[in-house]
């Protein structure tokens, strides 16, 4: 079958609820990919920051192997030889006490919601059903209908109602706003130290450390969700880190599973994730064994080949040599480390049209929120490999210039 044989297929049968590009990639290995033509295109997505270990990496094909001939799934209604292990070298990595163990991103984001209103109950004495969490304009933490009602973009929420309650609005790095909305009720503050789906948004310096203050001179949790922008992807183990902020609950998932397979976790301290007792959180494939194994390695992965550092240094260089390019399209070039945003100017037609464009140049990125191109290439990502789709990203905008 070639491409457009797969597309009319999916285009049919599948639920129309994605705008991908019509690129249908067959197989990949680090930083490339090949359609089903065998066309070959730098991934400049890396699967939204799932992928920063490369495709395919050979460590954890190995993983895989090894661990589906012994043991896939157990449920937690029994213990497995994996989880403990994950368990304790995450925390030994990070610092924290606990932590507990989902799939998706959307359920970590869940379980942490779930974690601050006990806490509010338990700790903080907030009257049963009146905790709050404030949240911030332009927010992104998945899909679920909790999550979906403290969004404010409107096509996540239009016919999805109604919502749940308990949550309040406030600007994106808008410290009075934050301190204005803190009251007796509030359990915690939930914030994405970068705003990746809103567009690549950074808060203005110094707001994460000030905000993480404030949660603490007045008995609020304060929550990063490092989904997207943790375990690297900003030249940091978690994002956080560049303000010294420590939060009091983290949520990860994405590259934990290093393409292989989903995996997010919370990370916190006993005074949070202690108060939970038997049967009253969980999931039948959260914590099982192939994802533990997986997620070891993944993260072995990241601390053995310096991922970390070789995000902060290509990507400050990569950054630095985007801003040079001169573009009447180009309205800024914001990020930190390899997770970076072009936005234009909205007279330049759309983010897409020029995704369209480097696609056909070899080079695959997608844009978020009409007018915004993210780049986001795996970890691994050398100079080299930079300097030839920097060449196809100034071609490109040259063209459509």
């Amino acid at each position: 079958m070639d491409s457009k044989q797969y597309i009319d297929l999916e285009d049919r049968y599948g639920a129309h609820n994605y705008h991908p590009l019509d690129v249908v990639i067959s197989k990949a290995r680090g930083i490339w990919v090949w359609d089903v033509e065998n066309r070959k295109y730098l991934d400049f997505l890396s699967s939204y920051s799932a992928v920063n270990q490369g495709h395919c990496h050979p460590r954890l094909i190995k993983t895989v192997r090894s661990q589906v001939q012994r043991l896939t799934l157990t449920s937690r209604a029994f213990r497995n030889d994996q989880w403990p292990l994950l368990a304790s070298e995450l925390c030994e990595m990070t610092g924290y006490d606990m932590v507990l163990p989902m799939n998706s991103g959307a359920e970590a984001v869940e379980t942490a919601v779930k974690t601050a209103r006990k806490w509010a109950y338990r700790i903080k004495k907030v009257p049963h059903d009146e905790a709050e969490i404030i949240v911030c304009a332009n927010n992104f933490h998945g899909r679920t209908v909790t999550i979906i009602s403290f969004s404010t973009e409107c096509l996540y929420r239009e016919d999805f109602g109604p919502f749940t309650p308990g949550f309040v609005i406030i600007p994106y790095g808008d410290l009075a706003s934050l301190e204005a909305a803190i009251n007796p009720r509030t359990a915690a503050l939930l914030i994405e130290p970068i705003q990746a789906e809103a567009g690549i948004l950074l808060p203005p310096a110094g707001f994460l450390k000030e905000a993480a203050g404030l949660c603490r001179r007045n008995n609020v949790l304060f929550i990063a969700d490092e989904i997207q922008t943790g375990l690297g992807r900003t030249g940091r183990f978690f994002d956080c880190e560049y303000e010294g902020v420590r939060p009091d609950l983290v949520v990860v998932g994405k590259s934990l599973g290093g393409g292989f397979y989903p995996v997010s976790a919370v990370l916190g301290g006993k005074e949070t994730l202690g108060l939970f007792n038997p049967g009253e959180h969980g999931s039948t494939f959260g914590g099982n064994p192939l994802a533990c194994a997986v997620a070891r390695e993944a993260l072995r992965i990241i601390r053995d080949e310096n991922m970390v550092e070789n995000a902060a240094e290509q990507g400050a260089w990569f950054l630095e040599q985007l801003k040079k390019i001169r573009s009447r399209h180009i309205k800024e070039v914001r990020g930190r480390g390899l997770l970076i945003g072009v936005e234009l100017k909205p007279e330049a037609g759309g983010a897409r049209r020029f995704c369209v464009a480097l696609k056909e140049a070899g080079l695959l990125c997608k844009e978020t929120h009409d007018n915004v191109i993210r780049f986001a290439p795996p970890l691994t990502i050398r100079r080299k490999d930079l300097n030839w789709a920097l060449k196809r990203i100034k071609s490109v905008f040259r063209t459509l210039a």
